[in-house]
């Protein structure tokens, strides 16, 4: 978008939030660049010039906005409605893949050459994988250093950067002002360490309208016992991390959701915020997404009625794809009671002082050591379960942000067991596909019929050829006419 110059000027005159990290606007008269909505007086348009990242304007020698942060805008919706190499490689470097294996892990993982990806994202983003990554480093730093009381040896360390001299230079570079001004800043603005020792208080910004209801109401009504919870107004869950493991609180605020962290290890602090954005779908663009929906004339009054509808992800989805399988043919309750078995036998312990989180989802490789015989389960779905961790554990199958949604859709059709509803389901939640569809869900066939819809599978797929590509989003309101646990904020 950043290359349609008239479109992106009438966004700023107008202080257009909807398309903030869409682009960023840099003013060549100040040395600044600023998110669209900004709330200064908008510079003449001669003045300004479009980059698609920030970390492109920082590279060009522009200085974040002190008014607007556009540091912290929300993400581009782009890289969640794209499936090819830079938007995979965007989800990668946001789960913090460049900081821990460098340019040649992630140009594994994405089964190309440095030097493609590095192309690739020059072309699309004006900045290469490092750049990015650094850009990522700096927030990280900021964040650390506004809402803590780390020292700043520390902080340079768990945002990623290798020596305290790289990250005063940076910091100083993208954001005018040293470390210690910055943290002072912040004082005089009312902001404090949190009373946790280790905890790290933060706003996740989102693209307005978002309806918390089906989306915290999901993640409450599944949440496993032990390692998810709803205390106090706020969904809280452990988190696997790669340097160790944390805990979340995530309460739906006006404008913004509340996120508290408790961390082992604060160098798992940018991959922590990055899950937690992905869980909550917040980069989607919902006006875009609810604007293609309204075209049909009887999903129409749904999204009128309560638009912003995100679609509830994961943290991890290899732990998803495993209450997939347990969640086949069963209600609910049942799903979590299996869930919770696993948990207690195979979790990781973990101590939670602030409520009831026991432990970590058992991961791939201790789920592999687990007896078939012990599940309470009927034979077919053992070998479901355990094919499927073994596909996990040895590799063979990897399901994560970064996954070609194609592939491994065909992956999964492989393995005994899957069938479209299961295949369907990994993809629009753990994958994160918004066009993944579930036309052979109960509760979508009873919705359509309810609506007026064609109700059978096939006939309901030809009708939704018009919501593509957000007919993921199209099956979050049908879910909504129902009168369930997972479409409602628990009381």
């Amino acid at each position: 978008m950043h290359a349609d110059t008239e479109r992106c000027v009438r966004a700023v005159q107008s202080k257009d939030s909807r398309f903030d990290g869409w682009f960023f606007t840099a003013v060549r008269t100040t040395g600044i660049y600023c998110r669209p909505s900004c709330p200064v007086a908008p510079p003449k348009p001669e003045n300004m010039t479009f980059y698609p990242s920030a970390a492109a304007c920082q590279q060009a020698g522009f200085r974040a906005c002190k008014r607007c942060r556009p540091d912290t805008s929300p993400g581009s919706p782009q890289w969640n409605a794209r499936a090819d190499a830079v938007a995979r490689a965007m989800r990668l470097i946001g789960d913090g893949i460049v900081d821990r294996e460098g340019v040649p892990g992630l140009a594994a993982r994405l089964g190309y050459s440095t030097r493609q990806i590095e192309r690739q994202l020059r072309a699309e983003l004006g900045a290469g994988p490092l750049a990015l990554a650094r850009a990522q480093r700096a927030q990280t730093a900021r964040l650390l250093v506004e809402t803590t009381a780390m020292p700043m040896a520390e902080i340079a360390f768990a945002a990623g950067f290798s020596s305290v001299r790289a990250f005063n230079d940076t910091v100083r570079e993208v954001f005018a002002l040293a470390p210690g001004e910055l943290r002072a800043r912040a004082a005089r603005g009312g902001s404090a360490p949190p009373p946790a020792p280790g905890a790290i208080e933060l706003r996740l910004p989102y693209r307005e309208p978002l309806n918390p209801s089906n989306l915290f109401g999901h993640l409450a009504a599944t949440g496993v016992p032990g390692v998810e919870e709803w205390r106090e107004g706020s969904y809280r869950r452990t988190l696997r991390l790669p340097y160790g493991h944390g805990i979340v609180a995530l309460s739906p605020r006006p404008r913004h959701i509340a996120c508290r962290l408790s961390l082992t290890d604060p160098r798992d602090l940018t991959i922590a915020i990055s899950r937690c954005r992905w869980m909550l779908d917040l980069d989607a663009d919902p006006v875009a997404i609810d604007d293609r929906l309204r075209h049909d004339p009887l999903l129409r009054p749904l999204v009128d009625q309560a638009p912003g509808r995100r679609v509830p992800r994961t943290v991890d989805a290899a732990e998803f794809a495993v209450r997939a399988v347990l969640g086949q043919q069963v209600s609910t309750a049942a799903a979590r009671t299996h869930a919770a078995r696993l948990v207690t036998a195979y979790g990781d312990p973990v101590d939670d002082p602030e409520g009831g989180l026991t432990h970590l989802f058992p991961s791939p490789t201790a789920l592999a050591a687990l007896d078939p015989e012990a599940l309470a389960l009927p034979r077919s779905r053992r070998t479901t379960l355990t094919t499927l961790v073994a596909a996990l554990a040895d590799g063979s199958l990897r399901l994560g942000t970064d996954s070609d949604w194609e592939e491994a859709r065909a992956l999964l059709r492989a393995l005994p067991g899957f069938g479209p509803w299961t295949v369907e389901v990994i993809a629009m939640r753990a994958l994160g596909d918004p066009d993944a569809f579930l036309p052979s869900d109960l509760g979508m066939r009873r919705a359509a019929a309810g609506l007026g819809l064609p109700a059978t599978p096939a006939a309901l797929t030809a009708h939704a050829a018009a919501w593509r590509p957000w007919r993921a989003y199209a099956v979050q309101y049908l879910w909504a006419t129902e009168t369930h646990p997972i479409n409602y904020l628990p009381e």
